[in-house]
């Protein structure tokens, strides 16, 4: 008679004693020999008994069905076979409808047509024990699984910037990928500017040599999910709810939420529509009549056209050329120029309010590297606690919980001061170039360099016919039109920080 055999263990069992491949199959085989039983088929394989899809199992059932006569199915015992029912169910279909016969060997009983009530009740309750067996499995994994993520451990696969990979004690863990993680702040830098679409981002992401770890470059896909995940500001998020990890986040929470802003904010407003065609004003402007985004098009392969609604009639289209409201734009830039008697003055105060800054930034780390070195031995304090028994575990997850949250919070206000104080230097220097020389700067830019200098000087960009109104961020607009020396009278004082409001409020 002919025998297929199965040999099955799960990937946690893989090294078990006695439930190994070769084990399994040696032993199969001697059973096999012994009842005079001719092989014609050994599956051998690693699944899961308790997944809901089980191709490989599906596989022998097919087999099974496809022979002319049907073969004696031979398994070490009933959990090599099934821990759930919806298999059991198939297989006592196979025995009553098509008469399979199954020898459990380890087990010592045999399963056929004409199988006793004891040989059924022996299948039956084997069935029930391994589906128990699988789901105590479970609840392990599911208890296991909330432990880490309330120690702040991810459970998962690591997302883009971060790699998974193992402690010195053999843990699993999640480092930053040093290769990719800059690219990856990049991508949230370039989406809170409101200016890129998915598309272009991708595309951006394609020239910066930003890919996942399989070399494959990014979706827009995967960057809609990437620009949602809190990961990278230092929050978990599993079935809904959130956790705190313990890695370096690659963002601050405010960079975050002003992707979030644009992701989520009213899609008249706020959509971009993605065009291969190199427009500068793509995306920038709105239109005053319907709030929506002003769109470009281009006629003739070289005349570029604004497409608005007439103030004067709501549901006519204007097409308004290009040139007249670069026109404007360029009015301004030429008006931030700073004369050179007066550039020098400002930067010696830009200068003393830089070492007011760094100041201020190097006393709160100090302060906070004293807070996070205090933290570290209250949490060691609390773990002797536990380990001599003084406190019980509920008491020390608690306060353990309680320490890591404020010890998050203190690394983010760190990484805050440090980036504020690279910020402000690199905030100085483009400042003063850029309000300087701005009209030279804007001249000689590419179209991509444009729209990020539009960007970075206007702010509510809108259309009202062929008028362009806007307002000029903080502080260019105190620059403009600075031929008159009374606009700039610095005040000294002990507290530069105020200066720069009082600054303020006397050129508005």
């Amino acid at each position: 008679m002919n025998a297929v055999i199965l040999a099955r263990v799960s990937t946690k069992e893989q090294e078990e004693f006695g439930h190994s491949l070769p084990a399994q199959v040696q032993k199969l085989q001697e059973y096999a020999e012994k009842k005079g039983f001719e092989i014609v088929k050994e599956f051998s394989f690693s699944e899961s008994a308790g997944t809901k899809i089980r191709k490989k199992f599906e596989d022998v059932l097919a087999f099974l069905k496809n022979q002319k006569e049907m073969p004696v199915l031979l398994c070490q015992n009933v959990d090599r076979v099934t821990r759930n029912f919806r298999d059991a169910v198939d297989l006592d279909d196979m025995r009553i409808n098509h008469g399979l016969e199954i020898h459990f060997v380890q087990d010592g009983f045999v399963l056929s047509r004409n199988a006793s009530g004891g040989e059924m009740f022996m299948w039956e309750a084997k069935v029930f024990l391994a589906k128990q067996y699988i789901n105590r499995l479970t609840d392990d994994a599911v208890r296991s699984m909330n432990h880490k993520l309330e120690q702040g451990e991810w459970v998962s696969k690591a997302p883009l910037g971060y790699l998974s990979t193992k402690d010195d004690a053999g843990r699993s863990t999640v480092i930053v990928d040093k290769e990719r993680d800059h690219l990856v702040k990049k991508l949230f830098q370039e989406y809170a500017t409101g200016t890129c679409s998915l598309n272009e981002l991708r595309r951006k992401s394609k020239d910066w040599g930003l890919r996942t770890l399989k070399g494959n470059p990014l979706t827009p896909q995967t960057l809609h999910r990437l620009i949602q995940n809190p990961f990278y500001y230092g929050v978990m998020v599993l079935k809904g709810k959130e956790y705190r990890h313990n890695y370096p986040p690659l963002i601050s929470k405010e960079l975050f939420d002003t992707c979030q802003r644009i992701r989520l904010g009213n899609p008249r407003s706020t959509a971009i529509r993605d065009t291969n065609k190199p427009f500068v004003f793509r995306g920038l402007i709105k239109c005053a009549v319907t709030g929506g985004r002003v769109t470009c098009d281009l006629k003739k392969g070289k005349y570029v056209y604004l497409i608005c609604h007439d103030p004067a009639n709501p549901k006519k289209k204007l097409y308004i050329p290009e040139t007249k409201i670069m026109k404007q734009i360029e009015e301004v830039f030429q008006s931030l120029q700073i004369p050179d008697d007066l550039l020098a003055e400002i930067i010696d105060d830009l200068r003393q309010t830089h070492e007011s800054e760094k100041t201020f930034h190097n006393n709160s780390i100090k302060r906070l590297h004293r807070e996070s070195e205090d933290l570290s031995k209250k949490l060691d304090r609390l773990t002797d606690l536990l380990l001599d028994g003084s406190i019980t575990r509920d008491i020390y997850h608690k306060k353990h919980q309680d320490m890591t949250q404020h010890q998050y919070e203190i690394n983010r206000e760190l990484e805050g001061h440090h980036e504020g104080n690279d910020q402000f230097k690199i905030a100085l220097t483009m400042l003063v170039t850029l309000a300087s020389k701005a009209w030279d700067i804007f001249q000689s830019s590419t179209i991509d360099e444009k729209r990020q200098l539009i960007g970075y000087v206007f702010s509510n960009l809108e259309m009202e016919g062929e008028k362009l109104r806007y307002a000029l961020k903080t502080p260019f607009n105190l620059f403009v039109d600075l031929a008159d020396h009374q606009k700039w009278r610095p005040v000294r004082d002990s507290n530069p920080c105020c200066r720069r409001e009082s600054l303020a409020r006397r050129t508005d």
